[in-house]
């Protein structure tokens, strides 16, 4: 049996016109307000156009290929998004007609929700049965794995010596906000958050750590939190430290959530109330980080 990797992301509008298309899409086909569409076309012009999440993603995807070939595993890895192109139902084909029967589906999200990458296993396995009952292996989570850890951790260090009392530095790791109502069903989403960062702290023998959600959305109801930029705005009265690090656990490329939600508007918060906030890196395609990924997809070949 040939089998094939699908790595899968988010999606990010290509131009500014994509942007009312792309927003409908993750509505479900239901149009969106002038407003919402107006602010993000506003938010990509404050990140220099569009978002360099599919070409992160790709390069992602050739890295893998590329470590997966070098310890004699024959496979290629394609890239499909959730709601832009490529999307995983037009990927899904081009996987059949270049020969593979079977895919190892990851979403580049190292954290479960139903709610989220739910979303995902159902769009392969819709896509997989379009094409013919093509057989699917999708990797769930991966919160867990050692190299994830050790990839964060490796951002981190390089990241602490920026400031000028590193040990003094508050880590705030952060991930999506998702609505609050997922707590009903027991979604394994915060529990798996609170391991990861517990897990990278223990690497850096930090015992004090502090965690935010960003990004929620405009929907009714509540969302999970603290908020990131709220929980900034009441930091710096109560505890006058020497900085805080930003820690985007819940992300693993530079895109919108990264690049306007903390490097804008976080900042713009944290510079008018006098507190140096850094972030680190995102992990893209840094060296511990692909062999994370190669290693996941590995054991389900």
């Amino acid at each position: 049996m040939a089998t094939a990797i699908l790595l899968m992301a988010y999606g990010t509008p290509a131009s500014a016109d994509d942007v009312e298309p792309y927003l409908a899409d993750i509505r479900r086909g239901r149009k969106p307000t002038p407003d919402a569409v107006e602010d993000l076309k506003r938010r990509y012009l404050r990140i220099g156009g569009k978002s360099p999440l599919l070409e992160i993603t790709r390069a992602q995807s050739s890295a893998v290929e590329k470590q997966l070939n070098s310890q004699r595993v024959s496979t290629r890895v394609y890239v499909g998004m959730k709601h832009w192109h490529p999307y995983i139902r037009e990927v899904v084909p081009q996987i059949v007609a270049d020969g593979y029967d079977r895919i190892v589906g990851l979403v580049l999200a190292p954290h479960y929700s139903q709610m989220s990458i739910g979303g995902y296993e159902q769009a392969l396995r819709e896509a997989a049965d379009a094409s013919g009952g093509l057989n699917t292996d999708f990797v769930r989570s991966w919160y867990d794995h050692p190299l994830f850890h050790r990839a964060v951790k490796e951002k981190i260090e390089k990241a602490l010596p920026q400031f000028v009392e590193p040990e003094r530095v508050q880590l705030l790791f952060s991930a999506h906000s998702l609505p609050e109502r997922i707590l009903a069903t027991s979604d394994p989403y915060p529990e798996q958050l609170a391991s990861s960062c517990s897990s990278v702290a223990d690497l850096l023998g930090r015992r004090k750590w502090s965690f935010a959600y960003q990004s929620a959305g405009q929907t009714d109801g509540k969302w999970l939190g603290p908020d990131l930029v709220e929980y900034l705005r009441d930091l710096r009265p109560v505890d006058p430290l020497a900085g805080v690090l930003v820690v985007p656990i819940g992300f693993v490329a530079d895109h919108l959530e990264i690049l306007y939600d903390i490097d804008v508007e976080a900042q713009e918060l944290a510079g008018s109330i006098n507190l140096e906030l850094k972030r680190t890196e995102s992990l893209n395609s840094s060296p511990t980080f692909i062999s994370a990924l190669t290693d996941i997809v590995r054991k389900h070949l």
